[in-house]
């Protein structure tokens, strides 16, 4: 059991991540986790063990992020394209593309949201946890041949669901397309590699990684989940390009620097996980009246920050106990 740990707590932290501790999902849902876990789970184990065992590092793992999140909003749950999707979702806005039948701030935010923190803070976090392992596979071929059944039924299961719910469907044009860059950001992950240069220049302190990682990160949020509805949303949306672009740019320069390791990674996870932390008490739920005061949705999102900062800590003492290991080695 051991042996599999780490994977079973990346496929229970996913949804946990994904849909509690942002918020979407009220604390007293909690029994509905196992429902999103194939989806969630399933999606970033399968991407994890994918990335470790071609020999490949962050940046497929980004891109097969990437693919994950255009997936489950796009063919599988249709929130890219169903205009009534939620009272929460909404394609109108003068960001929407009728070629396209998508608005783009709404692919910003499913981008955001699915890349940084449904697959990427999971898989950061739950590796910091075992850093002997951080760049294995956890799994043998028939823990990766279950963990694909898991995820293909929980796409099953998703896509049904919603369209059972909803009754809207998309357009052949709108599949296709979806399809095909989906195919690509599959094959870029695992065709191109990133060889980047090391520079001769230490890493910052890992406090300051992880303080502007949650500034970033917080503003990508805000300016898709509340940003004004009297403004034009392009600016918003070329507000989110140029604070991407700052963030993905920083995490490259860091990441090639002299010293960069463990806790520098642990940074850049928990200023995203802090981010998540904080808005979800702005954040409605599903299904919630915005104006609304709720002390169930109350109670719960302080439940999840306490999870979430208990398990950065927790992060950190293994991170700290193991620079402590090597430090005394003769």
């Amino acid at each position: 059991m051991r042996r599999v740990a780490p994977a079973v707590g990346l496929f229970l932290l996913a949804p946990l991540v994904g849909e509690f501790l942002l918020g979407n999902l009220r604390i007293d849902y909690l029994f509905v986790l196992p429902a999103y876990a194939p989806l969630y789970g399933g999606g970033a184990l399968l991407i994890r063990e994918t990335v470790r065992r071609a020999g490949r590092g962050w940046p497929a793992i980004m891109l097969l992020a990437t693919a994950y999140a255009l997936l489950e909003e796009g063919p599988v749950d249709l929130l890219l394209w169903n205009p009534s999707f939620s009272p929460q979702v909404s394609l109108a806005g003068d960001a929407y593309l009728p070629a396209l039948g998508t608005n783009v701030s709404i692919v910003q935010a499913v981008l955001s949201l699915h890349v940084i923190w449904s697959i990427c803070v999971p898989i950061a976090l739950v590796e910091t946890f075992v850093p002997e392992r951080r760049t294995v596979p956890w799994l043998g071929r028939i823990g990766l041949a279950v963990t694909g059944v898991l995820f293909a039924f929980g796409v099953v299961i998703a896509s049904v669901g919603k369209r059972m719910e909803s009754h809207f469907e998309a357009t052949p044009g709108q599949y296709a397309g979806a399809v095909v860059l989906i195919v690509a950001l599959v094959a870029l992950a695992f065709t191109v590699r990133y060889r980047p240069r090391p520079l001769d220049r230490r890493a910052p302190s890992p406090w300051l990684v992880g303080v502007l990682t949650l500034v970033l990160t917080s503003l990508l949020l805000a300016l898709v989940m509340f940003w004004p509805a009297r403004l034009s949303q392009w600016v918003s949306v070329a507000a989110w390009c140029v604070v991407t672009a700052v963030l993905l740019a920083l995490v490259a320069r860091w990441s090639r620097c002299s010293g960069w390791g463990a806790a520098h990674r642990l940074g850049l996870a928990a200023g995203a996980l802090l981010t998540y932390l904080w808005i979800a008490f702005p954040h409605r739920p599903g299904g919630v009246v915005e104006t609304a005061f709720d002390p169930i949705d109350l109670v719960g999102n302080t439940v999840s920050a306490i999870f979430g900062v208990v398990l950065i800590v927790l992060a950190a003492r293994v991170v700290q106990g193991r620079s402590r290991v090597r430090y005394r080695r003769p």
